[in-house]
């Protein structure tokens, strides 16, 4: 097993401003780490670098304790699943899989033992001589997987690899990957903009915004304890709710009882998570109602409080209320965050009981 090692790592094309600035992080071995965050944040960008198919502007990069910077992709010992699954069409399952094998020319007597393990693992026995384009889009993807796999490299990269997968799919392959990661032991580097794939299957996810290292954390603290606005409305659906603290919500809420004692001074918002907030008609803060959403299990309510539109909250079931109804909120101070005017989140006093 590999860790590996960003140390400062800036890219630069051209005069244009940096797709990646200085950003360091590690990943232990053994563990399953997530690039997340919008396009253009320079996730990609990062995982590129670290398999060598770009080079760093500055900073240095180690794989296995080896700065491997300065060295080629075939010398990094690592694998990678792409996007576009990248099979070659003329290739039959076995073939594809077993590629990478003949390219570097490693034994023979390999293939065959190596092959059986790989196809058993990713339930692909029956399909080894087919072609394709005659496997589904899940299929293709456990042969792009296999061929991964196979090379039993300590490092694994992927670059959304199931963003080409309809949500069932996606789902089921999000359970895959995740075990097959999980069996085997490998350091796995995972590119994604949706935060339910980084969420359900990292040990640790970078959460990256315009080149930067917004929140290098656990999926459990990234969802629990933001750094900044960005983190609270990246993570979350719906998002967490960010209430302008003015003049006017300031005294909408503070009639309503204990929600703002435990305010920092610097606070300029109040963020709260729809899931956090309860209706309750014995009392609380007065809000009017927007819409309603209704899903199943639960309906998303959206409200105006105070001076801030567009509040959503989490009720169970089916709620059937209308527009323009007025409505009570009610939340516990434990679960109120707070952000100082430039967006970053403020320490909390502690609430007593």
């Amino acid at each position: 097993m590999s860790t590996i090692v960003l140390d400062s790592i800036t890219k630069q094309f051209g005069s244009a401003p940096p797709a990646v600035d200085r950003v360091s992080f590690e990943v232990e071995a053994g563990t399953f780490a997530v690039l997340l965050g919008p396009s253009g944040c320079g996730k990609s960008t990062t995982l590129r670098m670290i398999a060598g198919l770009d080079t760093p502007t500055s900073g240095r990069i180690r794989i296995g304790g080896h700065d491997v910077t300065d060295l080629p992709p075939s010398k990094r010992k690592i694998s990678m699943v792409f996007q576009s699954y990248a099979l070659f069409p003329h290739l039959s399952v076995r073939e594809n899989i077993l590629f990478g094998l003949r390219v570097r020319k490693e034994p023979a007597a390999q293939h065959k033992p190596r092959l059986a393990k790989v196809a058993a693992l990713l339930g692909l026995e029956k399909l080894l001589d087919r072609k394709p384009s005659q496997l589904s889009g899940g299929q293709q993807q456990r042969v792009a997987l296999g061929r991964a796999v196979i090379s039993e490299a300590p490092v694994c990269l992927m670059d959304e690899p199931l963003s080409n997968l309809d949500a069932q799919l996606r789902h089921e392959m999000r359970r895959e990957i995740r075990a097959l990661q999980q069996n085997l032991g490998i350091t796995m580097v995972y590119v994604t903009h949706d935060q339910t794939e980084a969420m359900s299957m990292a040990d640790r996810v970078v959460l990256l915004n315009g080149g930067h290292v917004e929140q290098n954390d656990t999926p459990d603290r990234l969802y629990g304890i933001p750094s900044s606005e960005f983190s609270a409305r990246f993570i979350g659906t719906p998002p967490m709710n960010l209430l302008s603290l003015d003049a006017q919500t300031r005294r909408h809420l503070g009639g309503a009882g204990e929600e703002l004692q435990h305010m920092p001074a610097a606070a300029a918002k109040l963020g709260i998570r729809p899931e956090h907030i309860a209706i309750d008609n014995a009392g609380g803060v007065a809000a009017t109602v927007e819409t309603v959403e209704y899903f199943g299990a639960d309906s998303i309510v959206v409200c105006t409080l105070g001076s801030n539109p567009g509040v959503a909250v989490r009720a169970s079931g089916h709620l059937r209320a209308q527009a323009g109804e007025k409505i009570t909120l009610r939340w516990s101070p434990t679960q109120q965050h707070f952000f100082d005017t430039s967006g970053k989140a403020l320490s909390r006093p502690p609430v007593h009981s």
